[in-house]
């Protein structure tokens, strides 16, 4: 019942014994020579695993005097004044469970009995209802242990009084766009592919031409962080990451790439009714689920992680004809489990309709026999089941980063690919019609001035 929950720019949580504040980042330092304004250099210094920021650090100054003829010799100051920026912590400011629990299913009262419902189920209500049967034990003793380590730790607060209630306000401007550009880059000229650059690196440019974006990989191969403009808006991007704003039907740039990845998340925009009524976002159905090229991306013994939701149908689909299809074996079965700051559920545990955990599926690449042999030392073992438990971003469909979590289950300095991404990670390559929806700089605030 190990649990541990990883870093990033954007997830708080917690592990028995080393309760941290996830909020790992990356700074960047422009530096400027005056009295041109000449930009001369980038330096970046990235952030460490715990209690870290992500951080944005560019320059500003002034300076009097005559302004320099032909022939002067002109000497230069430089100056740095370091913008901090950090995630908004708002997003996390879970305060109280979105529907409350009945006194006797608080995870501090013990365990409940399961109260008797009389009504008639449907098939896949029956099938939710057997697989909860089997695995609520295991979230609920899991949960309990580390909620306590949590309350400890002062990490989690019993009293949710002390905690404040912001309203998680996101701008209008920053939610919509990136999709809609991947639509209108299928009317883009087509592209030579002879003389076209499959990579597009970033230097110390900022504005990219969107055609340039959608048509091959974007990426930051250098120590510092950029922040790039698209259409007017400032997007960050972590040292050596890379990435591909584009749909589905535009992955030949990914492909093009040339890299194996040795681990493959995966977070399909899962086909279900609430998702067809408010039209928030676009679904796929199992077959075009089943046509990313993940075995023409997957490296010898690549770990591929899927996020399920909680229908049944999706889940056995995974394990019955999505991993055979790709040729990936069933390893384990992982749960994020989302609590509120307080320790509680974020919905009740034996709700009928949402639950308050959600799946990962892991598995392993089953290829070529000599090449699989030949990279079997580098496996390291995966435990069947693991919690992940940690207070939610309370952004829409917005995932726990993995990187800490699958840490000790990959060799470091792995190639790592995240499909139908929603934000950058730094070492990481990230593909998605919505790549850059979580780096908007808008999602950031700014902590201080430093000279």
């Amino acid at each position: 019942m190990a649990a541990l929950a990883g870093g990033g720019a954007a997830e708080e949580a917690f592990a028995p014994g080393s309760v941290c504040d996830f909020q790992c980042g990356y700074e960047i330092c422009d530096s400027f020579a005056y009295p041109g304004g000449v930009t001369l250099d980038t330096s970046v210094t990235s952030a460490g695993d715990c209690h870290a920021t992500s951080t944005f650090a560019a320059t500003s100054s002034s300076r009097d005097g005559p302004i320099p003829g032909p022939g002067d010799v002109i000497e230069t100051e430089i100056r740095t004044a370091k913008m901090r920026y950090l995630f908004r912590e708002e997003f996390f400011d879970v305060s109280k469970p979105h529907i409350a629990a009945a006194p006797e299913e608080q995870l501090w009262q013990g365990c409940p009995e399961k109260r008797k419902r009389k009504c008639v189920f449907n098939q896949g209500e029956l099938d939710a209802l057997e697989y909860h049967s089997k695995v609520r034990n295991l979230i609920w003793e899991g949960t309990l242990h580390l909620v306590q380590e949590g309350l400890k730790s002062g990490f989690l607060h019993r009293n949710t009084a002390e905690l404040s209630c912001r309203k998680n306000v996101v701008p209008g401007h920053i939610g919509c766009g990136l999709a809609e550009l991947c639509e209108m880059a299928k009317q883009f000229p087509a592209v030579n592919e002879s003389d076209h650059q499959a990579v597009h690196v970033l230097d110390d440019e900022t504005s990219i031409p969107e055609q340039d974006l959608l048509s091959c990989v974007t990426e930051n191969s250098s120590n510092s962080a950029k922040i790039v403009v698209l259409m007017g808006q400032k997007y960050l991007v972590p040292p050596k990451s890379s990435f591909l704003l584009s749909d589905i039907s535009c992955l030949q740039p990914l492909l093009s790439y040339k890299k194996k990845y040795d681990v493959i998340v995966i977070d399909p925009p899962w086909e279900n009714k609430s998702v067809k009524r408010s039209n928030r976002y676009s679904h796929l159905s199992s077959w075009q689920i089943k046509q990313i090229p993940v075995p023409a991306l997957a490296a010898p013994n690549c770990l591929v992680v899927t996020w399920v939701t909680n229908r049944q149908k999706h889940l056995r689909f995974v394990k019955d004809e999505l991993y055979p299809y790709w040729s990936v074996k069933t390893l384990a079965e992982w749960h994020w489990v989302k609590i509120t700051r307080a320790g509680e559920f974020v919905l009740p545990l034996d709700s009928l309709h949402k639950k308050p955990y959600e799946v990962l599926v892991l598995g392993r690449v089953q290829g070529d026999v000599k090449e699989t042999l030949r990279k079997s030392e580098d496996v390291l073992p995966v435990p069947e089941h693991k919690l992940i438990v940690s207070i939610p971003c309370s952004l829409h469909s917005h995932k726990p980063p993995l990187t800490g979590v699958l840490a000790d289950f990959i060799k470091p300095d792995v190639e790592r690919l995240e499909l139908f991404a929603r934000n950058l990670q730094p070492g990481w390559t990230s593909w998605g019609n919505e790549v850059l929806k979580f780096q908007h700089i808008d999602y950031f605030t700014l902590l201080q001035n430093e000279t």
